[in-house]
């Protein structure tokens, strides 16, 4: 049997050289293969009628980390810490996400993914958790850390599929300064930090439609953040 084709969202690095480059970590691919699926990348500037041609061809979709969304998308509140907002980045996910949510393509959200796929089925954002949630906790354990410190605990919902993987109260990593605030209509919030930050979502009814505020790719010497990806994989293989 063929591996699962796994659309994985890339982004752009305008000015790191003469040439604009379309990059992303190795990590995101690696826990792709480890898992058994077979990563393909797919750039910003895509427009809606190609990815409408293109999803078809995919068994499944990885929404990877990376900077922030346009706050304007989802009447959000203006802050300087917003940084890199890419519109060609944000079109591409956001397509991706409303397409893969009405076929019942398997997709999974990671960080900036999470987020993505509350403000393209209608929730909002923190712009920026230390000015707007009372009493956040630190979640912002980057640059000076290294990528699989483990920042917290998040509790999750019993008798959920993500609970069934990672157990009820796993240990995460924390790479993020922004966050989902107002919960989409069609999602279910299932897991939070301790401080009532939403860390994890999925859709009710949908093959595989999850999203987790913390970075698994980075936590692969985990065996429940292996069998996240296998779980994500095997509902691609279908």
């Amino acid at each position: 049997m063929r591996p699962p084709l796994i659309g994985v969202t890339a982004y752009q690095e305008p000015g790191k050289t003469e040439f604009p480059l379309v990059s992303l970590s190795q990590s995101y691919l690696r826990a792709v293969r480890t898992a058994g699926g077979l990563p393909v990348l797919l750039p910003p500037g895509l427009q809606p009628a190609e990815l409408e041609a293109l999803l078809p061809r995919l068994d499944g979709l990885l929404l990877t980390g990376g900077s922030d969304l346009d706050p304007a998308l989802f009447g959000g509140t203006p802050h300087p810490e917003v940084y890199e907002i890419d519109p060609e980045r944000d079109l591409l996910e956001l397509t991706l996400v409303r397409l893969a949510a009405a076929e019942g393509k398997p997709f999974l959200g990671i960080c900036r993914g999470i987020q993505a796929i509350n403000v393209a089925l209608g929730g909002s954002l923190y712009t920026h958790i230390p000015d707007q949630l009372p009493g956040a906790l630190k979640h912002d354990y980057y640059p000076d850390y290294p990528r699989d410190t483990l920042a917290h605990a998040v509790r999750l919902q019993p008798g959920t599929r993500l609970a069934a993987l990672l157990g009820d109260e796993p240990q995460v990593n924390s790479l993020h300064h922004q966050g989902i605030l107002k919960p989409a209509a069609p999602l279910r919030a299932i897991g939070w930090a301790p401080d009532g930050l939403i860390e994890a979502v999925e859709l009710p009814g949908h093959p595989f439609g999850m999203g987790v505020q913390w970075h698994p790719e980075w936590l692969q010497a985990y065996a429940p953040m292996r069998a996240l990806f296998r779980s994500f994989i095997e509902a691609a293989s279908h």
